[in-house]
């Protein structure tokens, strides 16, 4: 029996340590990673007509101390269709992320645009709203008398 308690207690012991390594070699360093830091995360449209100019600009920097890379970039719908950096960018270099909204759609919205990076946070969301509104309605009836 007492066999068993000092295998048993060395075995616990042993694989104590090795957790323990293991949880140290996996923290992530603080050194050698980039960090995304955007102007704004949310663009509002505002009150736009139909067919309005869909474009709004995203504005960020890598603040951090190695390349970012956006690996992909996902609208909330089809309606939503962002357009971002292929290439790293640069520690201290800036950049944007384009947002298309179909302004042919009459009503208010609010969508977002998911980012996965590989910075620590991993994903970012990016917000745009607003509301298209409809055309006037030409009056068919003559007021002439």
């Amino acid at each position: 029996m007492k066999r068993f308690i000092a295998s048993a207690t060395l075995m616990f012991l042993c694989l104590s340590a090795v957790w323990a390594q293991a949880t140290t070699q996996q923290a992530p360093s603080r050194e050698g990673t980039p960090v995304i830091s955007f102007e704004t995360t949310e663009i509002d449209y505002g009150t736009i007509q139909q067919n309005a100019e869909p474009y709004r600009e995203f504005r960020f920097t890598n603040v951090g101390d190695a390349p970012l890379v956006i690996s992909n970039a996902k609208g909330s719908c089809g309606c939503t269709v962002p357009e971002w950096p292929k290439e790293p960018v640069a520690p201290g270099e800036s950049n944007v992320i384009k947002v298309r909204y179909a302004t042919n759609r009459i009503g208010p919205f609010s969508k977002t645009v998911t980012l996965t990076t590989n910075d620590e946070a991993g994903q970012h969301v990016l917000r745009i709203k607003g509301e298209v509104l409809q055309p006037p309605q030409e009056d068919g009836s003559n007021n002439n008398r």
